[in-house]
């Protein structure tokens, strides 16, 4: 006889499932130990960045970072602008890829860069192909 398998409230991937009322966290709920430094900082947090502005100020370098990095933080996603043709077929892609590994070759746009442009030119080619295909086989069942 097989045994059924124990409904814990997770997903096949071990994950909880949505709604799971038998484990997980509530959403919003936050960490023991993030509430526990928040009540250590419990008013402290005016001080603590005048001590940090006032660091940077005496050429804490550190400290200089830190406050620069609250004020400005660095781009994680830059648009880039390159010519690139439109992409109507797989020979098309073909064209697009070469002018993104010409682009890199130039210094105007960076490896990663091109990397992401890439894979959005192969999952673009794809839905192209696939279109593609749609098309072939709605024109061979007309036929038919």
């Amino acid at each position: 006889m097989a045994r059924k398998p124990k409904n814990d409230g997770r997903n096949s991937d071990g994950t909880f499932a949505q709604g799971n009322s038998l484990g997980g966290s509530k959403a919003g709920s936050r960490h023991r130990v993030t509430r526990a430094i928040e009540d250590m900082l419990d008013g402290q947090h005016e001080k603590l960045t005048r001590k940090a502005i006032d660091k940077a100020l005496e050429g804490d370098m550190v400290a200089l970072r830190l406050c620069l990095d609250r004020l400005a933080p660095p781009r994680k996603d830059a648009p880039i602008s390159i010519a690139l043709p439109a992409v109507r077929s797989a020979a098309d892609a073909v064209e697009a890829s070469a002018a993104v590994l010409a682009a890199v070759a130039a210094g105007d746009i960076t490896p990663d860069e091109a990397g992401r442009l890439m894979a959005l030119l192969t999952a673009h080619k794809s839905i192209v192909e696939a279109g593609d295909l749609e098309t072939r086989i709605a024109a061979l069942e007309a036929k038919a």
